[in-house]
């Protein structure tokens, strides 16, 4: 290791990212009393994924009032669907007004964290610093990390490329030919704000993706207004929104007249928005919705009819110096590429970093695919936890409160440590089988596994959906939240003392 590191920090937790689950995570800990904690940001700055895409038009697909912490209701949301400076400023509030900036290390990208079974801790290394936690609780996030698309020639390109969680404020796009590759959620954001300022703009498909409509709008502010003077017109407004948006989850478990009905409402989005049949034909997805990510948007579609616009559905070749060429051979010059390719969501990269008993990295303990007991616990790794990971994933609800309720399983298994004097804690195999299963079981007859499309959530190694909660989200909550102690084994380390 490094020379030049400092002497070593020992603290009881380790909590590796301040996205919206690292820092619910800490801020419950705080308000539990603990002191003895240190949060690692890569990063100068608080905030994970609503740091780091700012591409024009970035904003959050689930309303605000429930995008947010339940201990943290926001009155001032400017708008339904808040933009990420939005979102971006609400995180950075709740750090510091729940008291966390003083345990917050930033800049510390965390190189490698190791069990060691005889001190009973953990220990995390950064470039210059070590760590010694009791515990680690790891809250990188499923999309911190940008999928590049591997295109013959792309290191080669002349232009200014970049990806879409990368974006670089420094390239003006004005009077630019750019290309756009993907059309997926952060791609239906960027195209039309883009459209906007380019001569021209191309944007490559491969896959049509499934649209509705976004009724965005501004709150008014005697709605703020009423919001602050009386808060729980807020939580009715939640309460609301989430069974709202539980009805949807059925859509996904392929419920006939389900499908049917958003199916519908696509459909007529689509030929409301594309007169031309050959480019609505285009943008017509051939699988069952919901085997992908529904997207949201009302301005897509018209920035597609843009003079300046044109769609591009054959698959790409190859990157020949400032141009890309599609299989047709057809050359599209272009003086800029924007990388909306997603991120590395089936392999963690930070699980090539955390290694736990025997050594074992945790990407060696998933190559068969990701899996963790109640989502959030894996054998072979005592006294970690890990949020945002496997089958944490939601397409239809929040995932603000996905994070909550594996937060709440951390919170009681670090009191049942507490309460019996346990140095370790390590989840039963039986117990994390009997979960998977049940995982298995549930995802077998959903859109996912059945409408005929290759998406992300599953992994291609085994064939699973190992990314996304295959139930309704509030059991989630009923399963993951609760803590039962049979499910695990505790230990009491004859270790001495740091």
């Amino acid at each position: 290791m490094n020379n030049k590191i400092k002497d070593p920090t020992v603290v009881d937790v380790v909590i590796i990212g301040t996205g919206f689950s690292g820092i619910g995570m800490a801020s419950q800990l705080r308000r539990q009393g603990a002191s003895s904690m240190i949060i690692l940001e890569r990063a100068e700055d608080v905030g994970g994924t609503w740091r780091d895409n700012r591409y024009p038009g970035a904003a959050c697909d689930q309303p605000s009032h429930l995008y947010s912490f339940s201990f943290r209701l926001n009155p001032d949301w400017p708008s339904v669907f808040s933009s990420q400076p939005a979102i971006h400023d609400y995180l950075r509030t709740v750090a510091s007004e729940e008291g966390l900036l003083p345990y917050i290390r930033f800049n510390q990208d965390v190189i490698e964290a190791r069990w060691d079974a005889d001190l009973a801790h953990w220990v995390v290394y950064s470039k210059d610093s070590i760590y010694y936690g009791r515990v680690l609780v790891s809250a990188s996030g499923l999309l911190s990390d940008p999928k590049l698309p591997d295109i013959k020639g792309l290191a080669d390109f002349t232009g200014a490329l970049f990806h879409s969680a990368r974006w670089n404020d420094e390239v003006s796009l004005e009077g630019k030919r750019v290309g756009v590759i993907g059309t997926g959620a952060s791609a239906v954001q960027i195209v039309p704000e883009v459209a906007k300022v380019a001569r021209h703009l191309t944007v490559f498909q491969r896959t049509a993706s499934w649209i509705v409509p976004r009724p965005d709008r501004d709150f008014t502010d005697a709605e703020k207004g009423m919001f602050r003077k009386m808060p729980e017109t807020m939580q009715e407004l939640r309460t609301s929104i989430f069974w709202e948006n539980e009805e949807r989850y059925a859509q996904r478990a392929a419920v006939p007249s389900l499908l049917a009905k958003a199916t519908t409402i696509a459909l007529k989005h689509l030929e409301d928005q594309i007169s031309d049949p050959e480019l609505r034909n285009k943008l017509t997805p051939d699988y069952e919705i919901g085997c992908k990510r529904i997207l949201k948007s009302s301005d897509f579609y018209p920035a597609l009819c843009r003079p300046n616009v044109n769609l591009v559905t054959v698959g790409i070749d190859q990157i020949e110096s400032s141009a890309l060429v599609t299989v047709d051979g057809v050359r599209h010059e272009l003086d800029a590429l924007v990388l909306s390719t997603g991120f590395e969501a089936t392999e963690l990269p930070i699980s090539r970093r955390i290694f736990g008993k025997d050594g074992l990295s945790l990407a060696k303990r998933w190559e068969n695919g990701a899996e963790g007991f109640a989502t959030t616990s894996v054998s072979g790794f005592p006294n970690f936890f890990v949020l945002g990971g496997p089958n944490t994933g939601i397409g239809h609800n929040s995932q603000v409160y996905m994070f909550e309720a594996q937060i709440q399983h951390v919170l009681k298994a670090l009191q049942h440590m507490d309460d019996g004097g346990s140095s370790m804690i390590e989840v039963r195999t039986a117990s994390e089988d009997r979960f998977r299963s049940s995982l298995e079981r549930r995802a077998s007859g959903t859109v996912w596994m059945t409408g005929g499309c290759t998406a992300w959530y599953v992994d291609p190694r085994n064939g699973r959906l190992t990314t996304l909660w295959p139930d309704y989200s509030h059991l989630f909550q009923d399963e993951v939240a609760p803590f039962d102690p049979a499910d695990y084994v505790f230990e009491v380390s004859q270790a001495g003392a740091l």
